[in-house]
């Protein structure tokens, strides 16, 4: 299996996951209505830890430009593989969420909740303080790039390390995500918000492209930010 197979597959299979946990939660007359956000944070923290368990091994497992740009930019990922690794990430997360869209397909009708509908596919804020909300953002994806790096540091017994990764994104959910949701990842968002805008969902309301660029540019800033510091402390 390509490298690029496997971004997009994992990032598909993260996004089917995550997005599928929100819409569990939030949509009417599914059986996990009103779980709450600790549920919702361990769906992610799942979504994350299963395909780095399978994708680990061939891509590396980033299912995230903001890391992949990271790495990158310290010298452990090459720079020419970037677009390809973003194009995939980006590709496999519009079909995750077209995946969540068709799983789900007999609830969108039945809530008439907009707001609810659009945050099954992407990330908004619980206060519109756009500089605020970037700046979570940024902090929030510093704390996971620079973790993620460090546990790399780690030996650790075979397959470990997703476990660990997928524990690191229930904590990050569960002590940072109130503020924005916890994008953490341009691909995350922005793909199945793409998914939002062109799939005929029923009774949806606009994309709110007016935030949009928050839960991408935040990520890159704090994963950049992240992964210079680990190299000059590591």
């Amino acid at each position: 299996m390509s490298h690029l197979m496997a971004e997009f597959l994992g990032t598909m299979i993260l996004i089917l996951l995550g997005d599928g946990v929100v819409a569990n939660c939030v949509l009417n007359k599914s059986k996990g209505q009103n779980g709450g956000w600790i549920l919702i944070s361990s769906g992610w923290a799942v979504a994350v830890g299963v395909p780095a368990f399978i994708f680990g091994g061939i891509s590396g497992a980033h299912f995230n430009p903001a890391l992949t740009i990271s790495l990158a930019v310290i010298g452990k990922f090459p720079a020419a593989e970037v677009p390809g690794y973003i194009v995939a990430q980006m590709l496999g997360a519009i079909a995750g969420a077209a995946l969540v869209w068709l799983t789900y397909l007999p609830h969108w009708a039945e809530t008439e909740d907009k707001a609810g509908k659009l945050a099954v596919f992407c990330t908004g804020p619980a206060i519109r303080s756009l500089p605020s909300n970037f700046l979570t953002e940024v902090i929030a994806t510093f704390l996971l790039v620079f973790a993620i790096l460090g546990i790399g540091t780690v030996k650790v017994a075979d397959g470990i390390t997703p476990g660990v990764v997928g524990a690191l994104i229930w904590g990050l959910g569960i002590s940072l995500g109130g503020p924005t949701g916890y994008a953490l990842n341009p691909a995350r968002d922005l793909g199945p918000r793409i998914a939002h805008a062109i799939l005929p969902i029923a009774g949806k309301g606009d994309s709110d492209w007016s935030y949009s660029w928050v839960p991408v540019l935040g990520p890159v800033v704090g994963a950049i930010l992240a992964a210079l510091l680990f190299v000059a402390v590591f």
